[in-house]
C-alpha cells in the first residue's frame, strides 16, 4: 500500500461501496431469488413461477426509479422492491414473490450477506497489515532503544519487542473474527414474529434451504428481536480498534520531536502547516486515534440496539448502521495502519542517544542483580537506589556515582560494569519474541489467503 500512497491521498478501503443501496437491495434481491428457488423445492409455489421470480432478480431487470419514487411515497425500506419484482416476473408468477415471509427475513438476511463480504475484505486487510507489521518487527527485532514504563525510562528493549505486542494483540482479533462468524452468518426466514406461522412446519425446512443456497447457518429460534450476532461483531471491531489506536498513539509519542525515534511516512509535497514550513505532522496517525475513537463509540450503541420491544421494533436499522459504521471505519484504519507500518522510518541512532538520557541509570536494574548476586538483592537494590535517586536530584551522571561507589567496586570490577553498562546486554529475550512473533504472524496470513472466502460458506 504504501507505494500508493502519495501526499493528500490514501488508498481507499473499499468498504463503503459494500454497503451502498444498489448492493443492499442486489444482496436482497439474492435471497428473494434463493426464496422463491428453495420454496418451488419444497413445493410452497410453483415452479414456473420460482423460475421467473430468480430471472429477474437483479438490478438490471428493474426499474430503479420508480423503486426511488415508491420509498420515497410509502417511507417502507422494501415493499416498493417488492412490487417491482413482482411486475418484473409478470403474472402469474408475480403474485408468489415474497410469499409467506416478513420486511425483516429479507433485508436482515440480504444484510448478513453484505457483511460477510465486509468481514472478508476487513479479513484480507489484516492479513496485509500481518505481512507489514511483521516485516517491520524483523527489522527492529534486534534495534535497542528504552523500554517505558509509566512514562519513565525503565529497562532496555528492542523495537521488535513493542511491535511484536501488536502482533499478538492482532492475532487474537483474527481468530475472534474468524470464530464469530458461524454466528453471524445466519439466515432468518421465521416470519412476522419469528414463528413460522405463515409457513407451518415446512418453515425450519425452507429457512435451512434458503440458508443453503446463500452459504449461511440458519437460525435455531428465528426471532426479529435477536440481534446479539451483531453486537458480538461490533464489540469485536471495537477491540481491533483498541489495538488500532494503541497503534496509531504509540507511533504519534514516538514521533514527536522530542523523541524523533520513528517516522511516519512523509511524501514529498506533504504541508504540515501553512506558517510553519518545518512542520512534517504525525497526520496518518491523527487519523487512526480519531478514527478508532469512533469505532469504539459506536460499541455501546450496538448493545442499546439490542434492546428490542417485544418480538420486533425499528432497533435492527440501527443495529445495521451501526455495523455500517463500525465496517467502514475499520477499513479506514486499517488502510492507514498498513500505510504507516509499511512505510514507518526507523531513527536506531537516536534511539540510542535517548538510551543514554538517564546517565546509564536505565542500566539500574542490571546492576541491581549482579551485584545482588554477591550481596543479596535487597541489599543491592538499597545501594543502587540511592545512586539512582542522587543523580536524579543533584543532577549528576548515575554512572559516575556507580563507578565512585565502594559498596559496588568492591564486588563488580570496571571492565564488569562497563559490560552491565551497555542497554543492549540487558534487552532480555527481546530480539526472539520479536522474531517468534514476525514469524508466527506471517503463518497466519498464508492461512488467511488460503482460506479466502472459505469463512463466508458458514453451515454451522
Amino acid at each position: 500500500m504504501t507505494e500508493r500512497f502519495t501526499a493528500g491521498r490514501v488508498p481507499e478501503a473499499g468498504i463503503a461501496e459494500l454497503f451502498a443501496t444498489p448492493a443492499r437491495w442486489q444482496a436482497w434481491l439474492d435471497v428473494e431469488a434463493a426464496l422463491a428457488r428453495a420454496q418451488a423445492e419444497l413445493g410452497i409455489i410453483p415452479e414456473p413461477a420460482a423460475k421467473a421470480i430468480s430471472e429477474v432478480c437483479t438490478l438490471d431487470r428493474l426499474d430503479l426509479a420508480r423503486i426511488q419514487d415508491g420509498i420515497a411515497r410509502t417511507s417502507h425500506p422494501l415493499m416498493p422492491l417488492i412490487t417491482e419484482l413482482a411486475t418484473a416476473a409478470g403474472e402469474p408468477h408475480g403474485r408468489w414473490v415474497h410469499w409467506g415471509v416478513t420486511t425483516q427475513n429479507i433485508t436482515q438476511t440480504g444484510d448478513v450477506l453484505v457483511i460477510r463480504r465486509a468481514h472478508e475484505k476487513l479479513l484480507g486487510m489484516l492479513s496485509e497489515l500481518l505481512r507489514s507489521l511483521a516485516d517491520l518487527t524483523e527489522r527492529g527485532a534486534d534495534m535497542v532503544m528504552a523500554g517505558r514504563t509509566h512514562g519513565q525510562h525503565a529497562v532496555p528493549i528492542t523495537f521488535g519487542l513493542k511491535t511484536a505486542s501488536w502482533l499478538d494483540e492482532l492475532g487474537r482479533h483474527i481468530v475472534r473474527l474468524r470464530q464469530l462468524a458461524p454466528r453471524l452468518f445466519v439466515a432468518i426466514i421465521g416470519g412476522a414474529v419469528g414463528n413460522f406461522a405463515s409457513l407451518g412446519a415446512r418453515g425450519p425446512g425452507l429457512q435451512s434451504a434458503v440458508a443453503d443456497r446463500l452459504g449461511l447457518a440458519s437460525m435455531l429460534v428465528p426471532a426479529r428481536n435477536i440481534s446479539d450476532h451483531f453486537a458480538e461483531f461490533t464489540g469485536v471491531l471495537g477491540l481491533l480498534a483498541g489495538t488500532c489506536g494503541r497503534i496509531g498513539r504509540e507511533i504519534y509519542t514516538l514521533m514527536k520531536t522530542e523523541y524523533g525515534e520513528v517516522e511516519e511516512p512523509v511524501p514529498p509535497g506533504t504541508v504540515g502547516s501553512s506558517t510553519m514550513p518545518q512542520k512534517r505532522n504525525p497526520q496518518l496517525c491523527q487519523d487512526i486515534i480519531g478514527i478508532t475513537a469512533e469505532i469504539r463509540a459506536l460499541v455501546p450503541l450496538a448493545l442499546e440496539a439490542m434492546g428490542n420491544e417485544h418480538e420486533a421494533d425499528h432497533a435492527p436499522s440501527m443495529m445495521f448502521d451501526v455495523v455500517r459504521r463500525s465496517c467502514v471505519l475499520t477499513g479506514d484504519a486499517l488502510t492507514r495502519i498498513s500505510v504507516v507500518t509499511g512505510g514507518l522510518t526507523l531513527h536506531p541512532d537516536r534511539m540510542r542517544a535517548n538510551l543514554g538520557l538517564t546517565g546509564g541509570a536505565i542500566s539500574a536494574e542490571a546492576i541491581m542483580l549482579e551485584l545482588g548476586s554477591t550481596i543479596g538483592r535487597q541489599t543491592a537494590h538499597e545501594i543502587v537506589y540511592e545512586a539512582a535517586q542522587t543523580a536524579a536530584a543533584t543532577g549528576q551522571r548515575f554512572v559516575d556515582l556507580v563507578k565512585a561507589d565502594s559498596r559496588i567496586t568492591d564486588h563488580l570490577s570496571p571492565a564488569a560494569l562497563t559490560a552491565i553498562l551497555d542497554p543492549s546486554e540487558h534487552t532480555g529475550l527481546s530480539a526472539a519474541i520479536a522474531h517468534g512473533s514476525a514469524a508466527d504472524a506471517r503463518t497466519v496470513a498464508v492461512e488467511l489467503e488460503s482460506v479466502g472466502s472459505g469463512d463466508s460458506d458458514c453451515h454451522g
